[in-house]
């Protein structure tokens, strides 16, 4: 499998590259060079495509904690799924003005200073609280290259940096199980066919004793949620940050988790 992907990224630039200002550039549509669309594309065929999807998913199973494989994966199998999230964005009022500003989460576009200096609860205080227990960065999400429609490379690269505005509203820790819980959350509200790949096969790594509690208690609260809230695309966190976390879950229908432990503090 990893052969296979290596054939098929071959003709390609490497996957991995540093943050840097092109990456907080919004993807419009403009002239970058032949058969480019934003400054990250890469061209591919459908058997190009194909390639890449079967490689990846073959890595990112074996490895989830490869990101790199799983944002192929997500490129490669998600247009129609993408084409759904554009058009839900579209026929929102604040997911329109998402698209049509396109927006970045990154180190160099958030102001940490404000957010460290908002009320205690609120979605910017703990989103901060987030990346800081966690020792996460916006910054390691890879940039689109696969996606052969500068919007919807813009729709899948707002899905990649809100995914940890997702684990703060869910209440979720950064371990497997609760990367699992999120995935089939995004799984529910997306359709991405990698969001489903990872819901079904992420458990495979767990205990038995996790994988109880996540059959009987986390799936199901995560399923319902996901389908109780809207889009959660359409939300333009950046102009939430004020709003309190607990009211900003009751605006989507977002409830406690029914068992996990508070890996983090929660307001």
């Amino acid at each position: 499998m990893a052969t296979l992907l290596r054939r098929a990224l071959r003709p390609f630039p490497p996957l991995q590259g540093p943050p840097g200002p092109a990456a907080d550039v919004p993807l419009r549509a403009a002239s970058h060079g032949a058969g480019l669309l934003y400054p990250e594309h890469i061209p591919t065929s459908p058997l190009q495509k194909a390639l890449l999807a079967a490689g990846s998913a073959g890595m990112a199973l074996y490895n989830p904690y490869r990101h790199d494989m799983v944002a192929v994966l997500g490129e490669t199998t998600g247009r129609r799924a993408l084409k759904v999230l554009r058009d839900q964005m579209r026929r929102d009022p604040e997911g329109s003005q998402i698209l049509q500003e396109r927006p970045r989460i990154s180190l160099s576009t958030l102001d940490l200073g404000k957010l460290q200096s908002l009320p205690e609860g609120s979605l910017g205080r703990e989103y901060l609280r987030f990346l800081d227990v966690n020792r996460v960065s916006p910054d390691t999400r890879a940039p689109t290259r696969f996606v052969d429609d500068e919007e919807l490379a813009y729709v899948i690269q707002r899905y990649r940096e809100v995914h940890d505005m997702l684990h703060t509203l869910l209440g979720m820790p950064t371990n497997i199980l609760g990367e699992i819980v999120v995935k089939w959350f995004e799984a529910v509200q997306t359709g991405l066919p990698m969001c489903i790949l990872g819901a079904l096969f992420g458990p495979i790594r767990l205990s038995a004793k996790s994988l109880q509690v996540l059959v009987s208690e986390l799936i199901p609260w995560a399923v319902q949620n996901g389908r109780r809230a809207p889009c959660v695309l359409n939300l333009y966190y950046e102009r939430r940050w004020e709003q309190p976390l607990r009211a900003l879950r009751e605006e989507l229908g977002i409830t406690d988790p029914p068992c996990m432990s508070r890996a983090w503090p929660r307001p």
